[in-house]
């Protein structure tokens, strides 16, 4: 009804519940999740009391607890038909809401992150098949569950998760194991902040370099005070390396707040996503620092203008992880670059790092435990509506952010 007035009863007890106000032409997807709840716990209660069948109980509380059947057909979406600057995301309100799979879940978004390899596959650099929703990381709560997936969580769940597509939208297919239940003591937006970026310098610093830097050496992370180093820079702290770190002098505050051992701070570049690199001789200053013998891992998510830096500036048997393009790609090198000191180039991705659930959990778990212990900051810089989408990307792309960068989803 329109007052949004539940009741329900199994004839010896009788409960009546007052959802409040709600004009006749509003969703009601807003009440369905508190009925869906509702019956269900019901249905349990009445199960305990033997005041209906065992076999019809569990039906009962089955269904309701596998799906809220109000899910409606369209929803709104920041969606990409052409490839090019951020004008080509334009906000429609009559997509396809997406089909619930065997071995997913539906999530209704409350945020959804920014992340740069968004800005790679709204241009074109990364490709995608057409039209596309943006976005791979989000959070919110599960509102369909497929009974393969009900092992990892259940209609009601507080989520996030990442590394999956479309999630600049209301709701999102999401496989069942790639979601992360969410702390009830940890904020939905700290949550999904700790997707791509927090995920991504997890690997980085605990699983990309192979473990050729051990605790006790020196590493050196570009891009200290923005978005994902800033995490690696913490976590590589909290793993014990000595920590060079690069950063603009825009951001040097936020820089030296991760705890890095020594601060290399960079004249800026208007209008780009990245520092000069030029400006100073890093390859001089981390010999200096490290008494001539260079660090034993390089984290770079700058690219073209950093790669030749990161080589040089290496030592023996030492690494380049290499996993991010904000100046461009690194160009193709000859192999015999790494000979002078028998040194390493990798270029990962997080899907290779969370290839099973374990993996996931294990990385998940880490940040969610030194967050709540006070060991790890996170930054949420600035979170966009999502009908302002454009305006994200050309925040990132400016080079703005101190930290996450989200959208608000309606």
């Amino acid at each position: 009804s329109s007052r949004g007035v539940c009741v329900f009863g199994d004839g010896a007890s009788t409960r009546v519940i007052d959802l409040g106000s709600h004009p006749p032409q509003s969703s009601p997807l807003h009440t369905v999740p508190t009925i869906t709840m509702m019956l269900a716990a019901f249905a349990r209660h009445s199960l305990k009391r033997g005041a209906i069948p065992t076999a019809a109980a569990a039906a009962q509380s089955s269904m309701f607890l596998r799906t809220f059947a109000d899910v409606p057909a369209t929803m709104t979406a920041a969606v990409i038909r052409e490839t090019g600057p951020s004008s080509v995301m334009k906000v429609e309100t009559d997509y396809p809401t997406p089909k619930l799979a065997p071995g997913g879940v539906i999530i209704k978004n409350e945020y959804a992150g920014i992340n740069f390899i968004d800005t790679y596959h709204r241009s074109g650099l990364y490709k995608r098949e057409l039209p596309f929703i943006g976005g791979q990381e989000g959070g919110g709560t599960v509102v369909a569950v497929s009974p393969e997936a009900e092992q990892f969580c259940k209609v009601g769940d507080r989520v996030s998760y990442s590394s999956v597509f479309q999630t600049y939208c209301e709701y999102t297919a999401v496989p069942g194991a790639k979601v992360l239940p969410v702390p009830d003591d940890l904020d939905m937006a700290v949550a999904v902040s700790c997707g791509v970026q927090g995920l991504t310098a997890h690997y980085l610093t605990h699983s990309a370099h192979a473990q050729l830097v051990k605790p006790g050496e020196w590493m050196l992370i570009h891009g200290a005070g923005s978005g994902t180093c800033q995490w690696a820079c913490q976590m590589a702290k909290i793993r014990g390396y000595k920590v060079i770190g690069t950063c603009s002098k825009s951001k040097a505050d936020v820089a030296r707040a991760t705890g890095v051992d020594e601060l290399i701070v960079l004249d800026e570049v208007p209008g780009t996503t990245y520092e000069d690199y030029t400006s100073v001789d890093i390859v001089a200053k981390v010999k200096e620092i490290t008494g001539g013998e260079g660090v034993k891992c390089v984290i770079d998510g700058i690219g073209a203008a950093t790669w030749e830096i990161a080589l040089n500036s290496l030592a023996r048997r030492g690494i380049f992880v290499s996993f991010g393009n904000a100046s461009g790609a690194v160009p193709a090198y000859p192999p015999l670059r790494h000979i002078e000191k028998s040194s390493f180039m990798t270029r990962p991705k997080l899907n290779d790092y969370s290839v099973t659930r374990e993996e996931l959990l294990e990385r998940a778990d880490d940040i969610f435990g030194w967050l709540l212990a006070g060991k790890l900051n996170v930054s949420v810089d600035k979170v966009f509506d999502l009908k302002d989408v454009q305006l994200g990307h050309d925040y990132l792309e400016a080079g703005k952010s101190t930290g996450k960068v989200l959208y608000k989803i309606p």
